[in-house]
């Protein structure tokens, strides 16, 4: 599943749409709908293709640098069944010298019923040292080129909601 760094001048789709799965049978759980668990695979699917997109692929890992997951947030929105064709898109919402904040989307992809969100907060890594490191210029360059082709997208909804019980102030 190799796919070609963005080049300098090349225009950036926003969103990018980068795979485009079909439900198969081992995604479907005990209630006869996509496993909450697969949602998280698909979104991890569509966030590796982002890397080889931005030029983080096996030779970027095997010199010592990564991008790792710190934060995820998943809203299950409507069922996925076997079969079902899923439409992904991924937003780059905001990005630092070491971080990316990106938000998925999943989509039904005959009907275009929005069935999650996930949004994740990534930060750039030196294996060797085993803590955060600045991007290389060349990657901070890729990644900035997204991040001002996804400038003129509007902001989520869901983008930075938190977990919790809402209750009546007495």
């Amino acid at each position: 599943m190799a796919a070609e760094p963005f080049q300098p001048g090349e225009t950036i789709p926003a969103p990018l749409r980068l795979i485009r799965p079909t439900v198969p049978r081992e995604w479907v759980d005990y209630n006869g709908h996509m496993s909450e668990s697969c949602y998280l695979l698909v979104f991890g699917d569509q966030s590796d293709a982002f890397f080889r997109k931005i030029g983080i692929d096996e030779a970027y890992r095997a010199g010592g640098h990564s991008l790792f997951t710190v934060q995820t947030m998943i809203f299950n929105l409507a069922e996925a069944h076997l079969g079902d064709p899923l439409d992904l898109a991924l937003q780059l919402i905001d990005a630092d010298d070491k971080r990316l904040h990106i938000f998925h989307t999943m989509h039904h992809g005959e009907t275009g019923e929005l069935l999650a969100t996930g949004e994740q907060m990534l930060v750039h890594v030196d294996m060797t040292a085993g803590r955060s490191a600045p991007m290389p210029p060349e990657l901070h360059a890729r990644v900035h080129a997204v991040l001002a082709a996804h400038a003129g997208l509007e902001r989520p909804a869901q983008v930075g909601r938190a977990i919790g019980i809402k209750r009546d102030k007495k």
